[in-house]
């Protein structure tokens, strides 16, 4: 059974995206895999008004969404840094929320602490960290670039980790 992953973490100047797919044999719980298919961003430019900023990211998230097909979307959790940059995520996170209902994709958050948790063992580890777990854990060569795509990426991967093993054989309508 395949399940593709969509990690998202939002924000205004740059949205990163990162797909995974995600297989596991219902005869056996341990054969299961996981490999990158596509990462990369949304960027919205300071010099544009905000409402072009949100409509850029609104119509570029829903053709990422068409293009790739998830089955299923995680997002990080809003972090509260600096209440102004807080303020635009909290508007960009807006927009991509009413994507996500409008292609009536089911979703799951998860705060920064769960992902670095997830990846590393640690809630407290460092961006490097994290994005070496990334690479290594999707076999790759380098980490991916810009960091939003690889932390989209590891926001996906943490999704992977808690979904529940699949046992026996799948029935019609049965879930991943």
């Amino acid at each position: 059974m395949e399940k593709r992953i969509l990690g998202l973490d939002p924000g205004l100047a740059i949205l990163g995206f990162g797909l995974i797919s995600c297989t596991q044999n219902p005869d056996q719980i341990t054969d299961k895999s996981v490999k990158m298919v596509d990462f990369g961003v949304i960027q919205t430019s300071a010099k544009m008004d905000m409402g072009q900023r949100l409509c850029t990211l609104f119509d570029d998230l829903h053709t990422v969404i068409q293009e790739l097909q998830p089955d299923l979307v995680a997002v990080e959790k809003l972090f509260f840094y600096r209440m102004s940059s807080t303020i635009l995520v909290a508007q960009a996170r807006g927009v991509l929320l009413l994507a996500l209902a409008q292609h009536q994709l089911t979703y799951v958050e998860f705060t920064p602490a769960q992902i670095k948790q997830a990846l590393t063992g640690y809630g407290n580890a460092d961006k490097s960290e994290v994005q070496d777990a990334v690479a290594q854990e999707l076999d790759l060569d380098e980490i991916p670039r810009p960091d939003d795509a690889a932390d989209a990426l590891a926001v996906a991967l943490t999704a992977w980790y808690q979904l529940p093993p699949v046992q026996g054989k799948p029935t019609r309508g049965s879930s991943f």
